[in-house]
């Protein structure tokens, strides 16, 4: 497995690769099962796989959120290496945002709604730079979990917009055995409220409306976000303790 940090020195890599069938999963670290879940289906559909890690703070609204967010690299690149990546791409703030992040990528619909409204300037951050990503890898295929499912919809419709040639793959939400969506911020929830979150997954696959979800929510000391649903999709964002846990399923017809 390589690791580089250069864009330079990836893309002269990226030129002996020739034909070779490339999937790209970009991450922020913090590796956990649903990463290593995206990395294994890649492995598994590709002739080499590049994995990214940068902890990208223009998509942080709160700056304490950044300030938390777990730094696990050695047991990344380790978790890596057995997942049979090929590469590891640790690029630099500096070179990623030369521009000083002066130049933007905006939606001016989906993501003003859910998260995007609690979240003010997240997906503007989210799709820079995924979109700076995927013209340095230029993979043939882009593989993002359903966990957060809006983000992974308005980058396909991004990469749809902008005649982007990579495919960008959803994978199925890797979750706990107690249905509790993986996620890297899972590790700031006390015992107490780590017992807790899988209500919210229990109680937006049950068969009642938004409205009443959202109540029972409050009930078990959840401070809602939002409980919405969408062409057939329930999304969810709730706080608990200080951890903001999103989640989304798929109704039954």
């Amino acid at each position: 497995m390589k690791t580089v940090t250069s864009i330079k020195q990836f893309r002269q890599i990226r030129k002996t690769l020739g034909t070779s069938k490339l999937g790209f999963v970009p991450t922020m670290g913090a590796l956990h099962q649903g990463h290593i879940s995206l990395l294994e289906r890649s492995v598994g559909e590709c002739d080499v796989t590049v994995l990214s890690i940068f902890l990208n703070p223009t998509q942080f609204n709160n700056p304490d959120d950044l300030k938390t967010y777990p730094i696990t690299l050695q047991e990344d690149l380790e978790k890596a290496a057995q997942a049979g990546v090929d590469v590891v791409l640790l690029p630099e703030y500096d070179e990623i945002y030369s521009d000083n992040f002066r130049f933007q990528v905006n939606e001016n619909n989906f993501s003003k709604q859910l998260c995007g409204a609690h979240r003010d300037g997240h997906f503007t951050g989210v799709l820079t730079i995924v979109m700076k990503l995927l013209n340095i890898v230029k993979a043939e295929k882009a593989y993002f979990g359903e966990k957060d499912y809006q983000q992974f919809q308005l980058i396909k419709d991004m990469a749809d917009a902008f005649f982007i040639d990579a495919e960008i793959v959803g994978c199925e939400t890797i979750r706990e055995a107690d249905g509790l969506a993986m996620s890297s911020r899972n590790t700031h929830l006390k015992d107490e409220a780590r017992a807790l979150a899988p209500v919210l997954h229990r109680l937006i696959s049950e068969e009642a409306s938004d409205d009443t979800v959202a109540h029972q929510l409050k009930g078990y000391g959840f401070e809602v976000d939002y409980i919405k649903t969408i062409a057939g999709r329930r999304y969810a964002a709730a706080i608990l303790g200080q951890v903001r846990l999103i989640d989304n399923i798929r109704l039954r017809q």
